[in-house]
């Protein structure tokens, strides 16, 4: 009797066993569907990126107050933009727009296992973070091309999907104007996690390599109070300078408050006409000492802007993260947001395009449609919902648009319904921006027409069907609804379908995003049923 009971009960440790075994290896993501995602994204992530979250990051027993997957994110729902009849408005304007945050935020969240909350995604900057190879201008500040097809994912009834692509003039590396950069850091305890504070330093240490003789770099540092570690230095003492940035250790509170004002100060002492004078704020966003609220920030960064000093915020981690302030800090700056979740996103921004990310080519820039109510029976502009304008602002070069750095594109959709048996000039589109060295304020204007349009989703050209992927993708993601009914193996199949024609490593990423996200959304369908 006992040798039969202790060999019951070797079977129940071994059982025991096995089963504590393939739990392990559930959780640690084992199962064949996301072997080509997780080869996909080793090598990026060996590179130098966060590491996973923490447990009490993931939905679990014990979820946040909100069941938010990190705490303490902030994200602010800007609504989704209705279709309107050409008889009532015919007219849609709003500032450009080149930020990418949000996209870089929903890759975080997607490659950490979740999905985004919806209020999290912007559809114009996922639009916006891809390359369309559009033309540069040669003289000009800005060519426009206008293309159209009928809409892929539109709701059917005869919609057409019509594209705005403005790209701006590049401004050639060596004739970049001297930069004098005043970095703005946020050293808070916050900025422990994740390693995110190493990760700022890692993006600051390339953009110092890029630099050259001329320009300059001063530093503030914030925790609880703020202060210089370094006062504006030439790159000729790039050593000094690396150090500097290397000494960085996170300590006490979040005053940014008292750090931006004390970098716009330092920024303004050595500001130098001709030049490219800009505060670069790298932080997670969060204030909890000073002046905490957002107005009063605001304000403060505001009333630097007609001095000359232009703003670029750059956001770090999640849980613990405010992108709310961020993106409207730069918006007030003028300025652009983005956001940092790995190395090879500082490099894009700090390496490939430190000459966009600097140099300003447009102040102000803003688009206007007018649609011919003819033609067009009504119009629905995709994303750019924090971005609208009323139409008399358009031409009143005292109402804010949006700034444009060297070589940045801006890409718009709408969806149209066109009137039956009905053709010609479909709409002209407007854009207006103010030179920033001579305040001169130009505005150019292009027309399309039925005829330019093609006939097929599949005959336009790969760019387009890129950006329509990207865009359903978004509002997928955000909840939209208008794609309340949306397919993401739709969207996949649409991506998939342009990679052998658009040979770049950022598309076939998004493949891998679009899948990971459905499978994701068809797990949480699963657990609601």
């Amino acid at each position: 009797m006992k040798g039969k009971f202790i060999s019951l009960g070797q079977l129940l440790i071994v059982l025991a066993i096995c089963g504590f075994v393939a739990l392990i290896y559930t959780g640690c993501g084992g199962g064949n569907d996301d072997d080509d995602d997780d080869d996909f994204y080793g090598e990026a992530e060996a590179d130098y990126s966060y590491g996973p979250p923490p447990a009490s990051s993931f939905p679990s027993g014990l979820n946040p107050p909100n069941g938010a997957a990190f705490d303490d994110v902030f994200f602010k729902d800007y609504g989704t933009n209705p279709f309107i009849d050409t008889e009532d408005d015919h007219l849609s304007t709003f500032g450009m727009d080149v930020d990418t945050a949000s996209y870089s935020v929903t890759r975080r969240y997607l490659r950490d296992g979740l999905l985004p909350p919806p209020e999290a995604v912007r559809v114009e900057e996922f639009i916006n973070a891809f390359d369309y190879n559009y033309d540069p201008p040669l003289h000009e500040a800005f060519a426009v091309y206008i293309d159209g097809a009928p809409s892929k994912f539109g709701e059917g009834k005869r919609l057409q999907l019509l594209r705005i692509g403005i790209q701006g003039r590049v401004v050639p590396t060596e004739n970049r104007k001297d930069a004098i950069l005043t970095f703005v850091i946020d050293v808070s305890g916050s900025m422990a996690m994740e390693n995110r504070l190493g990760l700022v330093k890692r993006s600051l240490m390339l953009l110092v390599d890029q630099l050259r003789p001329g320009d300059e770099v001063g530093i503030v540092i914030y925790g609880s109070r703020a202060k210089i570690l370094l006062p504006h230095t030439g790159v000729e003492e790039r050593g000094r300078i690396l150090r500097a940035i290397d000494s960085l250790a996170p300590e006490g509170a979040t005053n940014a408050e008292e750090g931006l004002r004390m970098g716009y100060d330092l920024a303004l002492k050595n500001a130098r006409f001709g030049s490219i004078n800009r505060v670069i704020l790298c932080s997670d966003g969060v204030a909890n000492v000073g002046q905490t609220g957002p107005d009063a920030i605001l304000r403060e960064v505001r009333a630097h802007v007609d001095e000359g000093v232009t703003l670029t915020t750059v956001g770090f981690g999640m849980g613990n993260f405010n992108d709310i302030l961020m993106e409207q800090l730069a918006n007030k700056g003028n300025g652009s947001y983005a956001y940092v979740d790995t190395l090879d996103e500082a490099k894009r921004i700090f390496v490939e395009n430190l000459t966009g990310t600097l140099q300003i080519i447009a102040r102000d820039a803003k688009v206007q449609v007018d649609f011919n109510p003819r033609v067009v029976s009504r119009f629905r502009l995709i994303g750019y919902e924090n971005r609208r304008l009323d139409h008399e602002d358009f031409r009143d070069d005292d109402a804010d648009g949006g700034e444009i750095g060297s070589g940045h594109s801006v890409t718009a959709l709408y969806e149209i319904k066109l009137h039956e048996e009905v053709g010609g000039q479909l709409a002209t589109v407007f854009v207006r921006h103010e030179d920033p060295d001579t305040r001169q304020v130009t505005e150019v204007s292009k027309d399309i027409f039925t005829a330019e349009l093609a006939d097929t989703f599949e005959n336009a050209s790969p760019e387009f069907q890129l950006a329509a992927g990207i865009a359903e993708f978004a509002e997928i993601l955000g909840e939209s609804f208008w794609a309340r009914e949306g397919s993401l193996d739709a969207v996949h199949q649409v991506v998939e379908g342009v990679l052998p024609h658009i040979r770049d490593e950022q598309s076939h990423e998004l493949a891998h995003l679009v899948n990971r996200a459905a499978r994701f959304k068809a797990r949480s369908a699963e657990r609601i049923e």
